[in-house]
C-alpha cells in the first residue's frame, strides 16, 4: 500500500505555502494541518520514541500524541492541531517527550 492510496492530498484551492522539515523544503496549500502536510510530503515517521521506533500521525484529532514535532523551537507540538504556515521551521522530535513545556533543567 503506498502513501496516495492511504491520504488524499488537500485541495489545491489554498495559497501554497512553504515550510521546513528537519531541513528539506515541504510546500502545502495554506489551510492543511501541519499532520496532513507531512504525511502527504513523505509518509516518514514525524517522532521517535525513546527506543528508537518510527511515529507518525495517527487519529488526525489530537487524542494520540503520536504526532508530535517541534515547530520554531518548540517541542511537543501537536501537528495534527497545528496549520502550516509560511517559514515554519520543524523538526523531528527525538526520544521521550517533556513534560516542563520544553523547559526541562
Amino acid at each position: 500500500m503506498n502513501i496516495a492510496s492511504r491520504f488524499q492530498t488537500p485541495p489545491e484551492d489554498g495559497e501554497p505555502v512553504q515550510f521546513t522539515f528537519d531541513g528539506e523544503l515541504v510546500t502545502a496549500p495554506i489551510g492543511t494541518s501541519l499532520a496532513a502536510a507531512l504525511l502527504s510530503h513523505s509518509g516518514d515517521a514525524s517522532r521517535e520514541t525513546a527506543t528508537g521506533a518510527g511515529r507518525s500521525a495517527f487519529c488526525m484529532m489530537g487524542v494520540c500524541f503520536d504526532c508530535l514535532v517541534e515547530v520554531d523551537g518548540t517541542p511537543n507540538t501537536q501537528a495534527c492541531m497545528t496549520l502550516v504556515r509560511d517559514g515554519m521551521v520543524v523538526k523531528r522530535q527525538i526520544g521521550l517527550r517533556g513534560l516542563t513545556g520544553g523547559n526541562d533543567v
